[in-house]
This record gives C-alpha cells, sequence and structure tokens, in this order.
C-alpha cells in the first residue's frame, strides 16, 4: 500500500527534501543516463506529491496551478523507484495528483509532457496525447491533456 503526502514546499522537512531530489535524481540522472538541471527553481511553487510505501519514498510528483507551468494545471517529475513498479504505485501517484489538482486548483484541466514510452500508462488515466513528438533532454515525449 501506498501512504500519500501532499505537501508545499515550505511544508516539506529537510528530510523530505532531501529525500525527494535523491529519487529525482536516482532515476531521472543515473538511471535515464541524462545530465540536466532538475533543480530548476519552480520547486517552491509546486505541490508535491509524495509516496511512501513501509516508510520509504518510492513514488512522487510535483503539480502545479494553471497558468505557471502551462495553460492548464500540471503534473511533472512523475517517479517510481524501480524495484517498486510491479505494484501499481504509478497509477496511485498519478490518480492523487489528479485528485490534488481537483481538490486544491478546483480544475480537471491537466497537461502532462510525457515520455513516449509511457503514453499507453498515461492513456488508461484518461490523457490524449495532443500534438507531435518532440524531444525534451534528449528522450522523445509528447504533450498530453486531461479535460
Amino acid at each position: 500500500m501506498l501512504a500519500i503526502k501532499i505537501k508545499t514546499f515550505d511544508e516539506l522537512s529537510t528530510q523530505e527534501l532531501y529525500e525527494l531530489l535523491q529519487l529525482r535524481s536516482e532515476v531521472f540522472v543515473v538511471e535515464q543516463d541524462c545530465v540536466y538541471q532538475d533543480i530548476d527553481g519552480k520547486d517552491q511553487k509546486a505541490l508535491h506529491v509524495l509516496g511512501y510505501s513501509e516508510g520509504e519514498l518510492v513514488a512522487y510528483t510535483r503539480i502545479f496551478d494553471a497558468g505557471y507551468y502551462f495553460k492548464e494545471s500540471s503534473i511533472g517529475r512523475v517517479i517510481v523507484r524501480s524495484k517498486a513498479r510491479k505494484l501499481n504505485y504509478g497509477y496511485t501517484i498519478m490518480e492523487a495528483s489528479i485528485a490534488a489538482i481537483k481538490s486544491h486548483y478546483n480544475t480537471t484541466s491537466i497537461r502532462i509532457s510525457a515520455q513516449r514510452y509511457l503514453i499507453g500508462f498515461y492513456t488508461n488515466l484518461g490523457f490524449v496525447a495532443v500534438g507531435e513528438d518532440y524531444l525534451e533532454d534528449g528522450i522523445p515525449h509528447i504533450n498530453m491533456i486531461m479535460s
């Protein structure tokens, strides 16, 4: 079972911030072999959705209100630790993130910048691909919208 916590940047403890940055680096920089600037100055404006299993951070997203990242509300930095990927935590953290957008920002219009290979995963959650593929940090992506 995944225990969900939703926090603003200022509500994060130093330990929680360390853990989420460590997880993002583990997956996006090391596992995906992608050198990019993860600490981008946007975390302070995000709501952080943290998923814990047995006290360990294993899933994470950050969400934004409409107009900050995209015209619509958005979900980004979607991560599940490799050892926990077969436990459907990706769906759990995304469903919690969608619900948080609805409750915190009072909207159901959400845009994501999805890694192309995950289009089926996001389609199962109700997102629809829009536009053409593009490269972001050397990885094929596509915009997807849920309305």
